[in-house]
């Protein structure tokens, strides 16, 4: 069983903020695999899991403040009797221009407290984290994560959470190593409609049966949700 925790507040106020993008990421997953609405609140977190694509999957957003996210991923993994090698954190970073994607398999919190707070729950740095780029704050570092994305960036927001997904799937199928030598160099396309390729070119916008074609692959475009 592959867990997989997405860093978010709770609350409608936090929703579409930068600091909730991993909860997102997560939001993603439960469309892609039917599970959305279907979850259950347990350990502190809002977990949703089942066999998606021959993978068994695990999906928890804490229901903590950021600031304690660490206790409800303990309460998982003690629950699953999990080891660490199956944990991925996915995460906002605003040291990460928007729309980057960097997988790594340990290291400091790097100001995050959320990560923070899992760090010092668990003891250790050593489990796997997605860091998603909400780019650097040009004010306060609070204002900027408890804020919504300006609309250059809600324009490719979509994509980047489809591509933030696929990463996902890759770590949970392959591992961080293979998901990080062909994430980690994602790119999302130029927040301008002249750059846009035609319907059915990669990253260019969906065709008429709502399909649009990624780096990673198909991908139909789904309804926007309101707690996406």
């Amino acid at each position: 069983m592959k867990i997989v925790v997405g860093l978010g507040n709770p609350g409608d106020q936090y929703a579409k903020t930068r600091h909730n993008i991993g909860w997102m990421v997560l939001d993603r997953l439960a469309d892609r695999a039917g599970w959305a609405g279907k979850g259950r609140t347990r350990d502190a977190s809002a977990v949703a899991m089942g066999r998606f694509h021959g993978m068994d999957l695990t999906l928890v957003k804490p229901l903590t403040w950021m600031n304690d996210s660490g206790l409800a991923v303990r309460k998982v993994l003690a629950r699953q009797h999990a080891p660490l090698v199956d944990l991925l954190v996915v995460t906002d970073d605003f040291s990460l221009p928007f729309g980057k994607l960097r997988f790594r398999e340990g290291g400091g919190p790097g100001g995050h407290n959320g990560l923070r707070s899992i760090i010092d729950e668990l003891g250790t740095e050593k489990f796997s984290r997605l860091r998603v780029g909400i780019g650097a704050p040009e004010r306060g570092f609070k204002d900027h994560v408890l804020n919504g994305f300006e609309p250059a960036e809600r324009q490719r927001l979509d994509e980047l959470l489809d591509a933030g997904a696929d990463a996902v799937e890759e770590w949970a199928r392959h591992g961080t190593s293979k998901a990080a030598n062909r994430f980690n160099m994602f790119e999302l396309r130029p927040a301008d409609e002249a750059r846009l390729a035609a319907p059915g070119e990669v990253e260019g916008p969906p065709d008429s049966d709502g399909i649009r074609r990624t780096r990673t692959g198909w991908r139909r475009v789904l309804p926007r949700r309101d707690d996406a």
